[in-house]
């Protein structure tokens, strides 16, 4: 059985904090494949473990996504082969890494046209859009929707695929160069947050009404603002915190705000069992294949050099995903 380089976390703290370890791995369990890891994802998540904002267990792995090939199966595995491409998300932390046995419960075979730096890159961040877009609120024609952190990973694949389903695209990013890829992957409308009044942009966009649903991943710099976005009966979707925890509200406000509709989903529960998980990437990997859903790459590190991508990625220095590479 190969060496396995595995980042660990045996301290909480700054991106230093991580250390490359090796690892012998043993056979694939009963149920589980050996893949070695061509391509892993980072989502913002892996920054809030690795500084103890979410704590672990001292000597944990970071990661939740990755894409690569099968090189052998344990007792009992069906449907998986040796040679198969396969990407995987929510097996457990220990994502960064270049060899790893993997439950093949949570594995989905990734298309031929989807390369694994895509898949690594669009499974966690997809499937998260993909129950937002489907599930928390079915986007139809003629929705106005207001997207945060447009030019984010996430964000990225939100509003292409908001647009591709019919949707008014409004995006909020943190610069002009970033309010540009904004506009360029599907957003009607595409705002600097940091000039100006955001909020009355939103408004000014929409005629004064708001928006249908807001997508807010930012939190406690956006959330209030958030409220008074959204129009009358409106949803507004809190599902990450990058700016920190969104502030605590009474519920009456929202009342006050228009009688909204407020909600904090996970990614995981949507995708809790094999059959739905599989079904829901499909759907994601059929609107990438589409070219409804846009993947862009906009830095890849080497996993020895994990510690960069965790810099870049708290400085706000790169747009779209980050992808580490064996």
């Amino acid at each position: 059985m190969p060496t396995a380089r595995v980042i660990r976390v045996h301290a909480f703290g700054p991106p230093e904090a991580m250390q490359l370890d090796r690892v012998e791995l043993a056979p694939p369990a009963e149920g589980e494949v050996l893949l070695r890891q061509t391509a892993m994802g980072f989502n913002f998540i892996d920054i809030y473990q690795r500084r103890g904002t979410y704590p672990l267990p001292s000597g944990t792995g970071l990661g939740h996504e990755a894409a690569g090939v099968i090189e052998a199966v344990g007792a009992g595995v069906n449907g998986f082969a040796p040679g198969d491409r396969v990407a995987y998300m929510n097996a457990g932390l220990g994502a960064y890494a270049d060899y790893r046995n993997v439950p093949a419960a949570k594995l989905v075979r990734v298309p031929d046209s989807i390369s694994d730096e895509q898949a690594a890159a669009v499974i966690f961040k997809g499937m998260t859009a993909q129950y937002l877009v489907r599930h928390t609120h079915a986007v139809k024609p003629g929705d106005t929707v207001l997207v945060h952190a447009a030019a984010g990973g996430v964000g990225q694949i939100l509003c292409s695929w908001a647009k591709a389903l019919g949707a008014y695209v409004i995006g909020t990013a943190g610069s002009p160069e970033k309010c540009e890829l904004a506009r360029r992957i599907g957003c009607d409308v595409a705002i600097d947050y940091r000039n100006g009044d955001w909020v009355k942009a939103v408004r000014d966009a929409t005629g004064g009404r708001g928006v249908r649903v807001v997508y807010d991943a930012v939190g406690k710099d956006t959330f209030l603002g958030s409220l008074d976005s959204a129009q009358q009966f409106g949803l507004v979707v809190l599902y990450g915190a990058a700016s920190g925890p969104a502030p605590a509200i009474e519920p009456e406000l929202l009342n006050k705000k228009g009688c909204l509709f407020l909600t904090r989903p996970s990614v995981f529960p949507h995708n809790a069992d094999p059959d739905t998980f599989r079904a829901n990437a499909k759907d994601l990997f059929d609107a990438v294949t589409a070219g409804h859903v846009k993947v862009e790459i906009g830095a890849r590190f080497a996993l020895a050099d994990v510690a960069q991508a965790h810099i870049a990625a708290e400085a706000r220095a790169t747009t779209g995903a980050i992808v580490l590479l064996p």
